[in-house]
């Protein structure tokens, strides 16, 4: 791997964690090596390595964007990322009512219900 990819494992460890990149790392196969690649030198050397805007704001941004397709296991596992990124639950409330108004009120409600659990979650774990 080049220096693209180790820029990328290291914002992907940073946003998601040390935890879930050994997990991902541990259940690679020969048969999704390529997109466990392209993910992490695109999604997060390319994008999220980007110091245009903070992790704060990209993190928003990832769960609005999540939230409005309704990718509910994407949208959990960011959801748990924000203890890195520095969103709040606040701030996840937030864009969640921007996604009700310009993605629909279900896909919010939707979301909701799945950030309050995770949210939990996250806090019972502590």
């Amino acid at each position: 791997m080049g220096e693209s990819y180790d820029r990328g494992m290291a914002i992907r460890r940073t946003v998601l964690g040390d935890a879930h990149v050994d997990r991902a790392e541990a259940n690679k196969t020969d048969f999704d090596v390529p997109f466990q690649e392209l993910i992490t030198e695109s999604a997060w050397a390319r994008v999220w390595a980007r110091d245009t805007l903070p992790l704060r704001e990209r993190s928003m941004l990832t769960l609005a964007i999540l939230a409005a397709l309704g990718l509910d296991g994407e949208f959990a596992m960011h959801v748990r990322a924000t203890a890195r990124t520095g969103a709040s639950e606040e701030d996840v409330m937030e864009l969640l009512l921007h996604v009700a108004i310009y993605a629909g009120v279900p896909r919010a409600n939707h979301a909701i219900a799945i950030a309050k659990k995770t949210f939990a979650e996250m806090r019972e774990a502590e």
